[in-house]
This record gives structure tokens, sequence and C-alpha cells, in this order.
């Protein structure tokens, strides 16, 4: 399977940012984690034992599997898409300022996502200010999210419909899109980590319940966007 499992730096990563984060805001982030990750394991793993199921020579059942990776992905990926747009919302509302990486086009593999990667790093180094980087970071993962959501929908449909005989490509981008849907969730959950960070602590409870509507498929709650003043970031 082509996704990347955390490595030893991932969890030195997630570590380290405990120190920045009191107790409120830390069961925030793993509670928003879990719930994404929980999601991305399920979809992972129904992926997984398709692909294992048509290496064995079980097409049928592989076909089937399939079928179900792809309403998991899409329960997965509307999830993430949620997440971002919350954070987006809120950082740019409130003039928020969290650091923000540029996307690296060698985490990704499909074509369309290393170009976005690639636009997004160029934009990054020549026109955005720092608070506009994290704004434009989470606005470019909540598309591509969406937009891998839907060429896995589509690979995932013409690979089940019977139509095709010469399936290959299917089964190709169903893995390119598992592997750059797993490379956006580990991108989101760090630009989580940095939102909470500088999030003044009077936020805390209104962007919680805007996270928690929003996962739950409610209407988004009124926010009364009144403190704009720049938060400062602490360095990397």
């Amino acid at each position: 399977m082509s996704a990347r499992p955390a490595s030893r730096q991932d969890t030195t990563v997630r570590d380290d940012w405990r120190a920045w984060l009191p107790e409120s805001k830390s069961r925030l982030n793993d509670q928003f984690s879990k719930e994404l990750e929980t999601l991305y394991s399920i979809f992972s793993v129904s992926l997984d034992e398709a692909l294992e199921l048509r290496r064995a020579g079980s097409i049928a059942k592989a076909l089937e599997l399939a079928h179900v990776s792809q309403g998991v992905c899409r329960r997965f990926s509307q999830t993430l898409e949620m997440l971002l747009s919350t954070l987006h919302r809120h950082a740019k509302h409130f003039g928020l300022v969290p650091n923000a990486a540029p996307l690296d086009a060698g985490n990704f593999r499909g074509p369309r996502s290393q170009r976005a990667a690639r636009i997004a790093g160029f934009l990054n180094r020549v026109l955005l200010s720092q608070r506009s980087q994290f704004i434009h970071k989470a606005a470019i993962l909540r598309d591509l999210v969406n937009d891998l959501n839907g060429e896995f929908s589509k690979a995932a449909h013409d690979l089940t419909s019977g139509e095709y005989l010469e399936n290959e490509a299917f089964w190709d981008a169903l893995d390119k899109g598992h592997f750059d849907l797993n490379t956006c969730l580990r991108e989101s959950i760090v630009l989580l980590k940095s939102f909470l960070v500088v999030l003044p602590d009077e936020q805390v409870t209104a962007f919680e319940a805007a996270v928690n509507f929003r996962f739950e498929g409610a209407p988004l709650p009124t926010l009364a966007f009144r403190d704009r003043r720049f938060a400062a970031v602490p360095g990397k």
C-alpha cells in the first residue's frame, strides 16, 4: 500500500506540539485528530484489502471493497474539508497568524496535487504575507481534498461499473488518490496544531462549537467576529 505510515519524526513533532498547547487546546487537538485518523484508517484498510484481493485474483470481492472504500473516502474527505473550512474561516475573520510551511510537491503522487503544491509554493515565496500563507494553505488543502475525493469517486465508479475491460488506470488512480489524501491529512493536522497555538483562550469555545457543528452536519453557528487583533506565533 502506498500510504506512508507516521514516522518517528512525525511522532516527535506531535510530542513537541504538546508543549505549546494547554489542556483545553490539547484536548481539542486530540479530539479532532482522532476522528479524522479513525475515518482515514477505515478508508485505508478497505482500499488496502481491495488491492490485496485483486492481487490474489479475487476480482469480484476486490470490486466490492473498492465500492465500499468509495463511500468511506467521501465521509473522510467531507469531514477533513469541514475542518479546513473552519480553520480558514476563523483565522481569516479573527486575524490570526499561525505558522504554515509551504506544501512540498514531492509529498504528492498525483499530477493535480503536485501542480497545486508547486503553485502554492511559488505564491508563498513571492506574494503572500505570513497571515495569508496560512489562510491560502488551508484553502488549497480544502479544495485539493474535494478534488481528490471527486477523482477517487469517479475512478471507483468507473472501475465497478463493468464498462471498461482495461481497468489498470482506475486502480492506479485509487492508489494515488489514497496516497495524496493521506498527505493532505498530515498537512491538515499540522495546520490544526499551528492554529491552536495562536488561538486566544476566549475563542476556544466558539471554535470547538463551529467544528463540532460541521462534523455533525448541522448548520454552522453564527460567530461574533469582534476580535480582529493579529496574534503573534511562537517560533517553529
